[in-house]
């Protein structure tokens, strides 16, 4: 007993003097100021989506799933037993990341199949090839953008930040609609981003050309065209179990931003990083947008409405214009066909070429060969 109580002696005075505790207010002020920045860090990532249903058994496509948003989004509906086709620009990168969702997962129906937005070639080859080897697509998720890129344009005319973020997924997803329709019920997500309220519609000078060139211009015509093709095609889809929405996943650090001085510049890069940990989302924080939208059973109906955070975020003003949701998806028609109709004018004008070409050697050759016999 002695020994005992010795030893509850030592303890107790052993213990800190809680009067020397109050004697400084700097343990709590630190305690607070980082459970304040936790707290708001936290909130900065926003909610994450840890309900929903399996996708065993469901056919998915993401686009741009090679890294950031669309590699956390594969990742996660693999995680949950889908069959995930990653549709990626990049070979080499978009196989090394099926490969690592394959092993992080332990799924392996992962598949990288290539797909250049910037071509709709390339566009209408995937659609081709992805018809012959699947019977069903249950989710479509056209995640693959660009932001701020240098001033260029596509083989098929048009400026690069508007056929990747919005032409591009736009004939994608009419090619593909007769295969949802066919495995109704299914779900197509698209992106958009907080830009498109700064976006108007330029029909008599789509890619910019008429006026002084902005980045900033064309990405927010982009991004509204996106809210305005998921809305009209959601009309369009009303009568069919398939829906179509649209998600913000909110400013992420991911590649998007490569361009920007924040990303491309090493110092100012270094100098912010801290702010920008601190205010960005991480890739998987942006993805749980999609998730819940992928997954969530009482969205199974939902349909043309715009989510953000978990939840959904109405939208006002020229993107429920209906008017000009029709023009959109009327002059998107024409631009893939002229496009189309201009391929074809070149591919005649060089098999033209070839034909005079071979006939100019033709004539050359028995030329040649008539100088010969003559010498």
């Amino acid at each position: 007993m002695g020994s005992r109580n010795k030893n509850a002696e030592d303890f107790f005075a052993n213990m800190p003097n809680p009067d020397a505790i109050f004697q400084s207010w700097w343990p709590f002020i630190i305690a607070g100021t980082v459970g304040t920045i936790y707290g708001v860090r936290q909130w900065v990532r926003g909610p994450k989506c840890i309900g929903g249903s399996r996708m065993k058994g469901k056919t998915i496509i993401v686009t741009g799933a090679n890294g950031g948003i669309g590699k956390e989004i594969a990742l996660q509906l693999a995680h949950r037993g889908g069959k995930v086709i990653m549709a990626c620009r990049d070979a080499v990168e978009g196989k090394k990341a099926a490969e690592f969702v394959r092993k992080e997962t332990e799924n392996m129906d992962v598949y990288f199949m290539k797909l250049d937005l910037n071509s709709f070639k390339s566009i209408r080859e995937f659609v081709e090839k992805f018809k012959k080897k699947e019977s069903n697509l249950h989710l479509l998720i056209n995640n693959a953008g660009v932001m701020m890129c240098p001033q260029e344009k596509t083989e098929d005319g048009f400026d690069v930040q508007f056929q990747t973020n919005y032409l591009g997924p736009f004939l994608l997803t009419e090619l593909l609609l007769d295969i949802l329709k066919a495995s109704a019920p299914s779900r197509i997500i698209n992106t958009t981003a907080s830009a498109h309220n700064l976006g108007d519609i330029n029909f008599d000078d789509i890619n910019l050309e008429k006026k002084q060139y902005s980045l900033g211009d064309v990405y927010a015509q982009s991004k509204l065209a996106v809210v305005l093709h998921t809305f009209q095609l959601a009309e369009r889809l009303k009568d069919t179990k398939v829906t179509c929405n649209v998600v913000n996943p909110g400013i992420c650090n991911t590649d998007i931003y490569r361009y920007l001085p924040l990303k491309s510049k090493k110092f100012i890069r270094v100098s912010f990083a801290p702010f920008m940990w601190f205010l960005m989302k991480y890739p998987e924080d942006g993805a749980q947008i999609s998730i819940y939208l992928s997954t969530a059973d009482e969205l199974a109906e939902t349909s043309g409405k715009h989510f953000k955070d978990a939840k959904e975020q109405p939208l006002s003003g020229k993107c429920l214009d209906k008017l000009l949701q029709e023009q959109l998806y009327r002059a998107s028609l024409k631009w893939i066909e002229q496009s189309k109709e201009s391929q074809i004018e070149n591919t005649k004008a060089d098999d033209v070429d070839n034909s005079h070409s071979k006939k100019s050697e033709t004539k050359s050759k028995t030329d040649s060969s008539m100088e010969r016999v003559q010498l």
